[in-house]
C-alpha cells in the first residue's frame, strides 16, 4: 500500500476520466524533489504533520491526529489519483530524497473544465528555506503544461499569512473570501481564494 499525504478535504471523483500519473522524471529543482510517498515515510511524515502550525492550519478536527489517520488516507488518496481527481507528493530535499520536508498536491482536478487546485504543508525543520514556494512553482508549471489546466486555485484560512504570502510571491491573485466555506475544528471557517492563470507564474525572487 502506497503511503500518501493525508487528504482531509473532499475530492470529487465522479466527473473525471483518467488516472493521474506521477511525472517522469520527477518534478525537482536544485532544492526540492516532489516524489510519490513510500511506506517507509510513515513515521517521519506523521511527525512532520503533527507540528503545531500544520495542525492549526491543515487539520480540520478538534482532536489531534494519530498515526492511523495518516495511514488510513493511503487508499482513498490512491483512489483519487486513479480516478484523476488528485495527486499527492512527498516533498524531499533534492540532495536527500529519503528525508521528508513536507507534502504538496494537485487536487480538485477537473480536466474537462481545465481547472485544479494546489495545496501543501511544510515540516518545521524545513521552513524558511523557500520550500513551499519552490514546490508550488513546480506543481503549477506541471499543471499548466502536463495536465493542460487553464486555472489553478490556492486556498488558505484568513489567518494563514504565510500561505497567503507564498501564493502572492508565486503570482497568484487574491480573488476574495468565501464566507463560512468549510467545517473546521467544530465550527465553520472562511477561506481566502487565490487563482493563477497560464503566464502568471512568477520565478523565485531569491534566485
Amino acid at each position: 500500500m502506497r503511503l500518501v499525504i493525508w487528504l482531509w478535504y473532499h475530492t470529487p471523483v465522479d466527473n473525471l476520466t483518467r488516472e493521474l500519473a506521477f511525472p517522469d522524471p520527477p518534478l525537482a529543482d536544485d532544492l526540492v524533489l516532489l516524489r510519490p510517498w513510500r511506506d517507509a515515510d510513515a513515521a517521519q511524515g506523521f511527525e512532520a504533520f503533527s507540528d503545531e502550525q500544520c495542525l492549526r492550519f491543515s487539520w480540520p478536527r478538534t482532536e489531534p491526529p494519530v498515526l492511523a489517520d495518516f495511514l488510513a488516507a493511503a487508499s482513498s488518496n490512491e483512489a483519487a489519483r486513479l480516478a484523476g481527481a488528485a495527486i499527492n507528493f512527498a516533498v524531499a530535499p533534492a540532495a536527500a530524497p529519503d528525508r521528508i520536508w513536507g507534502a504538496a498536491s494537485v487536487y480538485d482536478v477537473h480536466l474537462a473544465g481545465g481547472r485544479a487546485a494546489v495545496g501543501y504543508w511544510v515540516a518545521p525543520w524545513a521552513r524558511r528555506r523557500g520550500v513551499a514556494g519552490r514546490s508550488v512553482r513546480l506543481l503549477a508549471a506541471w499543471a499548466f503544461t502536463g495536465l493542460g489546466v487553464e486555472r489553478l486555485e490556492l486556498t488558505c484560512g484568513p489567518d494563514n499569512t504565510a500561505s497567503a504570502r507564498v501564493a502572492e510571491r508565486c503570482g497568484f491573485v487574491r480573488e476574495g473570501v468565501m464566507r463560512s466555506h468549510l467545517p473546521f475544528k467544530g465550527a465553520r471557517r472562511d477561506t481566502v481564494l487565490f487563482s493563477l492563470l497560464p503566464g502568471e507564474l512568477r520565478a523565485d525572487e531569491a534566485t
